[in-house]
């Protein structure tokens, strides 16, 4: 390497034409405190080699050897201001290892004003350097036996992969100041192995420099991109990836950016990025990919935004791209969410057809749909594909068979299968159990209802306010107002407080059993609710209690509570018969009829 580094400073040069004798003079050291105070050299460096400092075109200190061949370019970062008569002093510390020795320059001379085209490069093809910019691990340069860049980028890429930081900005240092360019995949792995290793600084230096010399591609941005997203959030990575849409740098980006972008926004919950970027993906004309659908799915399934995600999954597939497991199993669950059973079960058949295995939840979520929609005998039929590809049906999967069962009207079938499922010894929740209490409710049957609800309690199952009105309205069903009224007092012993349900349950039960001071009370515990004052009128007036029924209803306008329209019509058709009206009536009925006689 004939050419030097094209700045003001001094400069050491090793020539391959001499080689320097190492007698335990080695390094070199300098006193002069202005001078920077150490200038590494690598240790490698064997001791059969002859050192020669060019100053002024001159050669100082040459020993002639028949050694191999080195070149090495070393630059001081500031100018040398020594007396000319002083040598060069050749110190070793035996006590040092080889890997630790340093090169340290003598006092050489007032060279800081020399003329500056002594020091300026001879190759005008040289890699732009960052100025002023000096990375955080650099301490040191090599000689540069191997001058093949592609050779020196594989170094690069073995260190780097090996996560041996210092040593790979070292080499990259050496190779820069010898006016050689790494190789973009050398660079690429360096880029990673800063940020793998949490040096952020040095390696958004790497990513300038990169840029700086166009290196850079869509790996580069992305690899930049994750690793703002980790060290300091989601919003700053969406900061510079809107700086680089506002710089018109996205039209070069592949879709490995775009890709890396949806997935820090779908990490962030944030639907409304993700299907922002997704749409400039679109219009900037990179084509979305596998990966960009798949990512869009996740995003917009978890954030709730269903029929987003049944739109993108259409896409993927009029795209020619095969859904994967997990995609197929979201769109499953998003369909069910939005009641789109057939559309969940098409999906679930081409799974099956690719031989693909859905999870428990995925069938729990078929079935859940199925049995909403009615659909008993497909809900039974996917509940045994399932059986055949060896899941265990769960809490949620008999949960959702007997849901299906209940909305399907075959309230007996329901109690069936819940007396199978206690047989199987299956951990019961609070959900089931409703739901054989409202079928037992539908048929009549208080002393089954009575019965479960009890074996709720003695499970220790945490049971709701809900649980007792069930059982309420089974009794009042059957026309048990005394077992009605125990199951309340049950329940307030239990300290569940009871609701507007409750109480409308409990009044309707006792009215039918004409426990009118039963009801009088329940009615002056509650609080004025409109709907507990219609139910107790309506069935005063119904069960020939007009007077009780006038009492309530002035007490009713009283508190400002405005009855509805069945409550109106009960109560005029119970307003006192006077005989004058009845007369007027009759005599205006009569004349009607006489004048349509007269017509005739």
């Amino acid at each position: 390497m004939r050419g030097v580094l094209g700045n003001s400073s001094p400069t050491l040069v090793l020539l391959n034409e001499f080689n320097y004798q190492h007698d335990s003079h080695y390094p070199f050291r300098r006193e002069d405190k202005r001078l920077r105070q150490c200038i590494n050299v690598n240790p490698m460096l064997k001791s059969w080699m002859r050192c020669t400092i060019m100053y002024d075109g001159n050669a100082v200190s040459v020993l002639p050897r028949s050694t191999p061949r080195l070149n090495l370019v070393v630059q001081s970062t500031r100018g040398v201001n020594c007396g000319e008569d002083e040598a060069i002093e050749l110190v070793i510390d035996e006590g040092v290892e080889e890997s630790s020795r340093e090169w340290k320059l003598p006092p050489w001379g007032d060279i800081a004003h020399q003329d500056e085209a002594t020091f300026q490069s001879e190759d005008v093809n040289q890699p732009k350097i960052l100025e002023g910019k000096v990375l955080e691990n650099e301490s040191k340069l090599h000689f540069l036996e191997e001058t093949d860049k592609v050779m020196l980028s594989k170094r690069i890429l073995i260190l780097s992969r090996k996560n041996k930081v210092r040593s790979a900005l070292e080499l990259l240092r050496s190779m820069q100041l010898a006016g050689l360019l790494p190789s973009l995949h050398a660079l690429n792995s360096l880029l990673a192995c800063l940020l793998r290793n949490e040096l952020f600084a040095d390696g958004l230096r790497i990513f300038e420099f990169m840029k700086l010399n166009e290196l850079s591609t869509g790996h580069t941005y992305s690899l930049v991109l994750k690793a703002v997203a980790n060290a300091h959030g989601f919003l700053s990575a969406l900061e510079m990836f809107k700086a680089w849409e506002h710089q018109c740098v996205l039209a070069q980006f592949d879709a490995i950016v775009y890709n890396t972008m949806i997935s820090i926004c779908g990490k962030d919950n944030n639907w409304v990025e993700a299907e922002r970027t997704w749409r400039l993906m679109e219009k900037n004309g990179c084509s979305a990919t596998r990966i960009t659908y798949s990512l869009l799915v996740s995003t917009f399934v978890r954030c709730n935004q269903n029929e987003l995600a049944i739109d993108t999954y259409v896409k993927m597939v009029q795209n020619s791209f095969k859904p994967g497991n997990d995609t197929m199993q979201a769109i499953i669950g998003a369909s069910s969410k939005e009641g789109k059973w057939d559309f969940a079960l098409r999906v679930f058949q081409d799974m099956l057809k690719c031989g693909l295995q859905p999870n428990s939840v995925s069938f729990n979520a078929l079935i859940n749909a199925l049995g909403k929609a009615k659909e008993v005998t497909l809900a039974f039929s996917v509940y045994n594909v399932m059986k055949s590809m060896g899941h265990s049906p769960d809490v949620y999967t008999w949960n959702a068979l007997l849901g299906a069962l209940y909305k399907a009207n075959r309230y007996s079938d329901a109690i069936h299968l819940f007396e199978f499922v206690k047989r199987e010894k299956v951990q019961l929740n609070i959900h089931i159990y409703n739901t054989i209490l409202m079928s037992c409710s539908k048929l009549g049957l208080w002393e089954r209802a009575v019965q479960i609800l009890w074996e709720m309690e003695v499970s220790g199952l945490s049971i709701s306010t809900s649980s007792y009105n069930i059982v309420m309205t089974a009794c009042e069903m059957a026309r048990k107002p005394e077992i009605a009224l125990q199951v309340y007092e049950r329940m307030v012993h239990q300290k569940h407080t009871p609701d507007t349900f409750t109480h409308l349950s409990l009044i309707r039960c006792c009215i039918w059993g004409s426990l009118w001071d039963e009801v009088e009370l329940l009615l002056n515990k509650s609080a004025p609710d409109v709907s507990v004052y219609n139910v107790v009128i309506q069935g005063m007036c119904l069960r020939g209690k007009s007077d009780l029924a006038k009492k309530l209803y002035t007490k009713m306008r009283e508190n400002g509570i405005q009855p509805d329209g069945k409550t109106r019509a009960l109560m005029l058709q119970n307003l006192p018969k006077d005989p004058a009206r009845r007369k007027n009536r009759w005599a205006s009925g009569f004349k009607k009829r006489q004048r349509h006689y007269h017509h005739r």
